[in-house]
């Protein structure tokens, strides 16, 4: 008797080959409207039949057994609910680094590697105290994301990763470990650089920048799965840049740099806040970056002290 499958209606039949869930999976979220419907059918059905996406694409005609058909069937389900396919599946590649995730963390997304790619630039330049082993604070670190980024492309920096959550640094602790940069990252639970008191050649931060009022019209993928802490800028958006420049005196080094992500809205107001707290761009670099698709995602400037 061949294996039994989980259908979408909950009817046992027999095994489907691995290809014909693609295609039922995808066709279930076409027409839900969900925006890249085949690539996450692709995604979860190969993790749902423990395979890589290499071997899917080979081997379309492998049947499914039971065990993988009720996995499917569940995130399926999962996604139709619009939780994000990085978060039923537990992880996030950023900048090629497999990157856990849990309900505690934020989910990385490419306009943080904005902020990454900047601070390597800066660096290759010679730009930052400390030349390739530059010290990196990384505030609101969440998965770690930006801090391991830069960690395992400067094999000879170290740095310091804060976060609110408790839960938050478990999980940048164990994706230090599984990219090989554990021993140059501190991760402290603390509130932005409160109790830091070392001082750094570069800082770092993606900061919530969502005005509280907006938080509900997002995307389901973001209010309903992304930790509302992660999210939530205050009245109107800029309540993390104010905690975060308020304090950065104290952490940042004579003429280190401060990078943060930013909405292109935003871009100018606060890199306003920056300029007051005494920070200005670097007469021969742009202080705003941006993203692959041209928009603005990241302020860039420099301690004068």
């Amino acid at each position: 008797m061949p294996d039994a499958v989980v259908t979408d209606g909950g009817a046992l039949l027999g095994a489907e080959t691995i290809g014909e869930a693609v295609h039922r999976v995808g066709r279930a979220f076409r027409e839900a409207g969900l925006e890249a419907p085949e690539l996450d059918a692709l995604i979860l059905v190969a993790e749902g039949a423990g395979v890589s996406l290499s071997t899917l694409l080979a081997t379309p005609e492998h049947r499914l057994d039971a065990d993988a058909s009720r996995r499917i069937a569940s995130y399926r389900a999962r996604r139709l609910a619009r939780e994000p396919v990085s978060r039923i599946i537990g992880r996030r590649e950023f900048r090629g680094l497999a990157l856990e995730l849990s309900a505690a963390t934020l989910d990385p997304r490419p306009a943080t590697e904005t902020v990454v790619e900047t601070a390597l630039d800066l660096v290759r330049q010679g730009v930052v105290r400390g030349g390739g082993m530059p010290r990196i604070l990384d505030l609101g670190s969440g998965t770690g994301a930006i801090l391991i980024a830069l960690l395992a492309e400067l094999p000879e920096a170290s740095g310091v990763g804060t976060d609110i959550a408790p839960a938050a640094l478990d999980v940048a602790r164990r994706n230090a470990e599984r990219h090989g940069v554990a021993e140059r990252a501190d991760f402290r639970c603390t509130d932005w650089m409160s109790g830091v008191t070392e001082v750094f050649d570069l800082v770092v931060a993606n900061p919530p920048y969502i005005a509280s009022r907006h938080i509900a019209a997002l995307e389901p993928e973001v209010a309903q799965y992304d930790p509302r802490l992660a999210l939530d800028g205050g009245e109107d958006g800029l309540a993390a840049y104010r905690g975060i420049l308020g304090g950065v005196h104290r952490v940042l080094g004579p003429t280190g740099w401060l990078l943060l992500e930013v909405t292109p809205e935003a871009a100018g107001a606060v890199f306003e806040l920056c300029r007051l707290q005494g920070l200005a761009p670097d007469a021969e670099r742009p202080w705003l970056h941006t993203d692959l698709a041209g928009q603005p995602r990241c302020v860039a400037v420099r301690a004068r002290w």
